[in-house]
C-alpha cells in the first residue's frame, strides 16, 4: 500500500493560518471523501474557517492554487482525482496538475498539499479518499503536510536566538 512509511507530523500553534482548499467536481463520490478529510485534518489542526472553493476538474486546480497563495494564504490544499482511461488524456492531465501545482509553491513560496489522486482505478481511488470502508484518506494526508510545512516556513523567518 502507497501509505507504508508516512510520516507523523505534529504541526502546533497554526490555528491562526490562512488556508484554503480548492477541491475538482468530477468524481463526486471520491471528492467529498478527499474534502471531508481534508477539513477535518484542518479542524484537529484548529484552523476552523478554512476557505473552500471548487473547480471544475483537476486541471484547473493549479491556477486557483496562485490565485490563492497571491492572495495571502499561508498554505493551500489541492484535491482531485484523475482516474486512467484508454487515451494519454490520463498522462497529460496528471503531468499538468503536478508541475503546476509544484510551480505554484515555488513561485509564491506558499506550501501546495498535494491531494490529487492519479489512479488506475475507481475503486483505487475509493480506497485512498477517506471514506468509511477506505484505507487511506489523502485529503487528511495533504491537509496536514500542507500546514505543517507553513509552521515550519514560519518558524525559519523567526529571528534565530
Amino acid at each position: 500500500m502507497s501509505g507504508k512509511g508516512a510520516p507523523e507530523l505534529t504541526v502546533s500553534n497554526c490555528g491562526d493560518l490562512r488556508v484554503a482548499v480548492i477541491a475538482a467536481l468530477w468524481h463526486e463520490k471520491v471528492m467529498d471523501g478527499l474534502v471531508d478529510g481534508a477539513l477535518g485534518a484542518l479542524r484537529e489542526l484548529g484552523i476552523d474557517e478554512p476557505t473552500l472553493i471548487r473547480v471544475p476538474g483537476s486541471f484547473e486546480l493549479p491556477v486557483a492554487a496562485k490565485v490563492l497563495a497571491d492572495r495571502g494564504y499561508d498554505a493551500v490544499v489541492a484535491l482531485g482525482v484523475v482516474i486512467r482511461g484508454g487515451t494519454p488524456h490520463f498522462d497529460y492531465v496528471c503531468q499538468g496538475v503536478t508541475q503546476g501545482l509544484t510551480q505554484v509553491s515555488i513561485d509564491t513560496g506558499v506550501p501546495v498539499g498535494f491531494g490529487v489522486l492519479t489512479c488506475d482505478t475507481e475503486a483505487q481511488a475509493l480506497d485512498r479518499a477517506g471514506l468509511e470502508a477506505s484505507r487511506e484518506s489523502k485529503g487528511h494526508e495533504a491537509a496536514t503536510a500542507a500546514v505543517a510545512t507553513a509552521a515550519t516556513l514560519r518558524a525559519l523567518a523567526e529571528p534565530w536566538r
